[in-house]
Parts: structure tokens; C-alpha cells; sequence
């Protein structure tokens, strides 16, 4: 069957796709072009470094975000060292909400290490618990720093999800509800980073590259009205 069928059979094709070979095209071409998400792989393992960084993300330009991150982890690196900073405002100046997210992760570093030894926790009850964390950055951070198979459904996940025809959905949480129901569990971990690299170099918001995309043919192009 091919991807401009009916919209019946295509609710059949989505039923039977095969989400590995779309989540290893994605990643492999992620890879390729360098996409932010990998850099950042690379360079920030540590659960408090991507909670954190997952935190001043929300919201905010991926470039922006980038840039933010590399500088506050060239101050800082633990909890105790965060809740030291002073100028904590200005160095993440530029992100969303700034003020707020400053206010937070000194909160947030306050309570790991008052209640957590000064380690991130590994369940999404206790991490929803801290300041500035919602089911998204909760869901990337067991994902990406502890190897969980959870889902975290952010703009880029929800927008490719609703251009492939995979979703239809208006909020990040209908899309998390409807994803699990459809992505078999053992690929859940993987699908956020490899659509978030998708979304950084090919899938693109504003006009997507489409005439170089390899997975075309798994794609409804929902709303697409210009593309490269």
C-alpha cells in the first residue's frame, strides 16, 4: 500500500508500520547532518545536565537553547554548584521564561540535594515532583538518562506526528496518549530523540525538506504547503 491511499487505509498502514526502520532512517540521517540533538548527546551525559538542559528548552529555539546550555555548563556542573550561582538570570538570559526557569532550577537543585543525595530520581512520580517539570521533560529525562522506554512529546515529536498522519492531535498530551497506543513499547525511548533530530534538519517547521526525505513514502503531509 502506498501512502496516498484513502484515508481508511491509511489508518491501516500506521496500524502495521514498521516504527524501526522509520526510527533508524531518522537517526541515520540526523547523524549525518549533525543535528543539534546528537551534539548534545555527545557532550552531556550526566541525568542533572539533561534534566537541566531538558528544563531550559522548553519553549525556546533549539539554536538558543544550544548556545544557553554550553555556557551555564561551563560555570557549573553539579546541583551544590548551580545553587551557588549568583548570575544565574543573566547567563540563561535568552531562553523562555528565563526568570522563571532560573527560579526553578534553584529550587530544583535545592531539593536534590536536600532529599536526593544530589541524584536525579528515576521515576516519573518523583521527578513530576520537582519545580519546572512536566510530563515532557520528565518522560525525555528517563529516556535519555536512564534508558527507560518513556515518551516525551515535545514540538517537534507533536508536529511530525500530526504532518505524517501517524496523529491527529491539537496538544503535546493527546499526542503522547495517542503515540503510545500506536508505537509498540520498545521503541517509545527511542522516538523522541531521533523525531527531534528529524524535526532539527529535515522535518523543519516553517519548510520542511521534503523533497529530500527518506521516509516520504510513510508520509501524509498534513498541512505542508510549502516545501524544499
Amino acid at each position: 500500500m502506498k501512502y496516498f491511499l484513502n484515508v481508511y487505509n491509511l489508518s491501516l498502514i500506521y496500524s502495521d508500520m514498521d516504527f524501526g526502520k522509520i526510527l533508524r532512517i531518522m537517526e541515520s540521517e540526523g547523524r549525518k547532518k549533525d543535528a543539534p540533538v546528537f551534539r548534545f548527546e555527545r557532550e552531556r551525559k550526566d541525568p542533572f545536565q539533561i534534566l537541566v538542559a531538558t528544563n531550559l528548552s522548553a519553549r525556546t529555539k533549539d539554536e538558543t537553547t544550544g548556545k544557553v546550555v554550553k555556557k551555564l555548563f561551563s560555570k557549573i556542573k553539579t546541583p551544590e554548584e548551580l545553587l551557588k550561582l549568583k548570575n544565574i538570570e543573566k547567563i540563561i538570559y535568552g531562553v523562555g521564561f528565563y526568570r522563571t526557569k532560573a527560579k526553578n532550577l534553584k529550587n530544583m537543585s535545592r531539593i536534590l540535594i536536600e532529599e536526593y543525595n544530589s541524584e536525579v530520581p528515576k521515576t516519573i512520580e518523583e521527578l513530576l515532583k520537582l519545580p519546572g517539570v512536566g510530563r515532557k521533560t520528565a518522560n525525555i529525562v528517563l529516556a535519555r538518562a536512564f534508558g527507560k522506554n518513556t515518551l516525551g512529546v515535545d514540538v517537534h515529536v507533536h508536529r511530525i506526528s500530526n504532518r505524517m498522519g501517524l496523529v491527529r492531535s491539537k496538544k503535546p498530551e493527546e499526542t503522547e496518549e495517542k503515540l503510545i497506543k500506536k508505537v509498540p513499547k520498545k521503541y517509545l525511548g527511542k522516538l523522541n530523540r531521533n523525531f527531534v533530530a528529524y524535526g532539527q534538519t529535515v522535518c523543519l517547521p516553517r519548510i520542511p525538506k521534503c523533497s529530500k526525505c527518506k521516509i516520504r513514502e510513510y508520509c501524509k503531509r498534513i498541512g505542508i504547503k510549502k516545501s524544499q
